[in-house]
């Protein structure tokens, strides 16, 4: 699983010089390699680097030994009104998510303009048929996908309009992508679970998550209980429907007979309701069940004890979307798919495994 990666000197450099290319700096020929290593104040071989790149991308043409290089007269001139930019969220509510308002923040500075579809992926049902329509009445030159599942993902990049995945199932989807690495968190909390004697771990998560196979995260999971000689199964992954109902359903079925230890739930959105069912069943937090959400939430610094989560530095990922937008803009293609890191966030709802129900 590789992370985020971190531009070299000679592709810093190759990002510039393309930009004052795509800003008609320079015509007809580009300048040498010395002249722009001083320019530059950086060495010649980066330059010469970074010049070999612009002319793999076909910006820059060869003329031969001692000739230079031409500048490629086709080269797109860039979208100076911005690119229109649609964000389609998982939740409604998600519109108030603080690294939503960070990127759409972070787009407008780049003089972009980006807007939050009338209804989120949710209220669609993730229907792809229902998404077709919202596109179709939906003016925008490129398309932010929010954790959407695998059908979805696959419809979008499918059309012409170009579309970057935020999270959701991505994987081997060609569309580029950023998503949280939250195995090597999720890891560490399962250890701590097991040392402080859980056994009976269950991850409720949406059914996009489980269906029609479970995610990489799911089956992460999965696989480190078996490691640590937990026996898995249809238990430690319960299937529900994407509706309030039979998501309380689930819960009362799961603290019917033999309730969890610990209970990880995947979307900040859905500890509100468990927080409720628990006070409606008497039950306390973390002395009956602990309580685990695999992403952050504002609201968690105003619980106490906190809510135990996996939290992750927005800014990385806001950065790569506005990278991602800009390329689209100047007309260069971008398929890169990324990580960034993680970690795991205590709190103060994780304790001893309860005997009770034993």
């Amino acid at each position: 699983m590789s992370y985020l990666r971190l531009l070299s000197s000679s592709e810093q450099v190759a990002d510039h010089l393309r930009n004052s290319l795509i800003h008609r700096k320079w015509t007809g020929m580009m300048p040498g390699g010395h002249k722009l290593a001083k320019e530059l104040g950086v060495g010649v071989n980066t330059i010469e680097t970074a010049l070999k790149q612009l002319e793999s991308e076909g910006s820059l043409i060869n003329q031969g030994p001692r000739r230079g290089r031409s500048i490629n007269p086709d080269l797109a001139v860039p979208n100076t009104a911005g690119m229109r930019v649609s964000l389609l969220l998982s939740e409604a509510t998600d519109r108030n998510n603080p690294c939503i308002l960070e990127l759409i923040h972070a787009l407008e500075q780049k003089r972009h303009t980006p807007t939050i579809t009338s209804k989120a992926l949710s209220e669609l049902g993730d229907k792809v048929e229902r998404i077709e329509h919202l596109v179709g009445e939906t003016q925008a030159d490129a398309w932010v996908v929010c954790s959407a599942d695998k059908n979805v993902l696959t419809w979008f990049s499918e059309q012409e309009a170009p579309c970057f995945a935020l999270a959701g199932r991505n994987n081997r989807i060609p569309i580029p992508s950023i998503s949280p690495d939250k195995i090597k968190p999720l890891r560490y909390l399962l250890r701590k679970l097991v040392d402080l004697g859980h056994e009976r771990i269950v991850n409720i998560c949406r059914p996009m998550r489980r269906f029609p196979r479970p995610g990489l995260f799911e089956r992460e999971f999965l696989t480190e209980l078996e490691k640590m000689g937990i026996n898995t199964g249809p238990y430690n992954l319960p299937n529900w429907e994407e509706d309030t109902h039979s998501f309380h359903e689930c819960l009362e079925s799961l603290f019917r007979f033999t309730p969890p230890t610990a209970l990880i739930t995947d979307e900040s959105v859905f500890i509100p309701a468990i927080l409720q069912f628990a006070i409606r069943s008497g039950l306390r937090i973390p002395e009956d069940f602990s309580l685990i959400c695999t992403d952050p939430d504002p609201s968690f610094a105003w619980c106490k004890p906190s809510v135990a989560h996996i939290s992750w530095d927005s800014r990385p990922i806001t950065r790569r979307i506005v990278q991602w937008v800009d390329a689209v803009a100047e007309g260069r293609k971008d398929l890169h798919k990324g990580f960034s890191k993680a970690e795991f966030v205590e709190g103060g709802t994780i304790g001893p495994a309860s005997t009770s129900g034993n």
